[in-house]
């Protein structure tokens, strides 16, 4: 059924918040837009008159979209080259969807998106409506098709689990520069021991090269062997430059909500490696290096400058 111009307009006043949903959902800004496209192909197939409340219906036919995509991604991930990491996303993109609780901000942190994917697709969807956009379990059961105690018992249980994870700092922009100044000026000293101050004894270090870059496919564990990785990889090399394919410039920022290190070769973003903070330091370092997923990194990058100059060049 064609779609008028208010319907157009009704799907794309609720695409930023179906954006968001889904990339909390999925982890990835590309299956995300695919997932709101085919959701933008039913609504346009539907009739719209019919529906009585739509964002409701939008919602519902995303995130169904959205638990049929985790279950078969989930299969591929198992063949995945090396260890898999969620798609990080730069500061100030749409994506990110809200911010303005700290439980908001949270539930898209790379540190919580990591730990979601401990959960099962049904527990995630809970958590994610519930945590990031306030939906009430009345909406969330007919959303997922569950009673509504089932949808607070799962709840309850997906809290729990990303619970159990440390417990994070939140830091604003500032003090995030200000990280991500001092982890660079250890990581380039030439020295472990500047990084041993910077990060906790059960600190870990983890990247994501899909394959297509070299990366180790297990992690980095205790404050010595990840020092010992860091001072190696921010060490200038020839090697490393045509890895890459030129000198990188390292610049800081952030990247879902925290402290962030952005390598970028001629306007191409080929790293972001974000630092999860915690009171007693940094306890984890996970570099996304895979170029499938800074796509979208790049394309901001490109629009919106960097923001300042390099901190340091590889």
């Amino acid at each position: 059924m064609a779609l008028i111009t208010r319907d157009v307009d009704r799907f794309e006043a609720a695409r930023p918040r179906l954006e968001a949903i889904a990339y909390r959902l999925l982890g990835s800004s590309s299956e995300a837009e695919d997932a709101v496209q085919e959701t933008f192909l039913r609504w346009q197939a539907a009739d719209v008159r019919r529906i009585e409340v739509p964002e409701a219906w939008l919602t519902k036919v995303l995130t169904n979209l959205c638990l049929t995509m985790l279950t078969s991604a989930r299969a591929r991930r198992e063949t995945y080259v090396g260890s898999w990491l969620p798609e990080p996303l730069l500061a100030g993109d749409p994506m990110l969807g809200p911010a303005d609780t700290a439980e908001q901000r949270e539930s898209v942190s790379y540190a919580v998106l990591v730990l979601l994917e401990r959960l099962s697709p049904g527990e995630r969807a809970v958590y994610v409506l519930r945590e990031a956009f306030d939906y009430p379990h009345r909406e969330i059961a007919e959303i997922l098709d569950l009673t509504e105690a089932a949808s607070q018992q799962i709840y309850h249980r997906a809290k729990k689990h990303v619970a159990d994870g440390k417990a994070r700092t939140e830091i604003d922009e500032a003090a995030a520069r200000k990280v991500v100044e001092e982890f660079l000026a250890a990581a380039t000293s030439g020295r472990t021991e500047p990084l041993l101050r910077l990060l906790t004894q059960d600190a870990v270090s983890i990247g994501d090269g899909g394959g297509k870059v070299p990366a180790r496919a297990k992690a980095f564990e205790g404050a010595l062997a990840v020092a010992t990785f860091l001072r190696g990889l921010f060490k200038p090399s020839a090697a490393k430059r045509a890895l890459v394919g030129g000198a990188a410039e390292i610049y800081a920022t952030t990247a879902n909500g925290g402290p962030a290190v952005v390598a970028v070769v001629d306007g191409r973003v080929v790293g972001i490696t974000c630092l999860e903070v915690t009171a007693e330091g940094i306890t984890a370092v996970r570099s996304q290096i895979n170029p499938d997923k800074l796509v979208r990194a790049t394309e901001r990058w490109a629009a919106e400058g960097p923001g300042g100059s390099p901190l340091h060049t590889l």
